[in-house]
């Protein structure tokens, strides 16, 4: 299944060893993306919330969150974005190198969409990417309809 318009993806990582990694997936995916990496907490939510320098910032259809991060933790980011009712409705996976049953126990308490621990190889990622596009992008949208 492939859809028409390009998925607008957030991606809230500090490494650029994986954003360029999430670029390669994101590529390669079945679907047309397009990928927006911001490096720390506070730009995320800046540009979450169109603000300077971001306020032209599309809204993103799904947010790649990792935990670790600086200026603000994906802990704070994940729980400003499932509090605020204009934001909450994206899905957020969680896409970090910790594997802490706490982390895991505690981003789903704070209604992450999905948990995928790093380093993840490229096509177990790319799997995930296909899964996000089948339920979130078709599904779910539907089901909104």
């Amino acid at each position: 299944m492939s859809l028409e318009k390009y998925v607008e993806i957030l991606l809230i990582e500090d490494s650029p060893g994986d954003i360029r990694l999430t670029e390669e997936a994101v590529e390669n995916a079945s679907f047309k993306a397009k990928l927006n990496p911001v490096t720390n907490g506070i730009d995320a939510m800046l540009y979450l919330r169109k603000k300077d320098p971001f306020q032209d910032a599309s809204r993103p259809d799904l947010i790649l969150l990792d935990l670790n991060m600086p200026k603000k933790s994906g802990r704070e980011v994940l729980a400003e974005i499932k509090n605020d009712s204009d934001l909450k409705s994206i899905p957020v996976i969680i896409l970090t190198t910790s594997n802490s049953h706490e982390d895991i126990v505690k981003s789903y308490e704070l209604n992450a969409n999905s948990f995928i621990t790093k380093p993840v190889e490229l096509d177990d990622f790319f799997r995930a990417i296909q899964a996000i596009e089948e339920y979130w992008f078709s599904i779910a949208q539907l089901a909104k309809a």
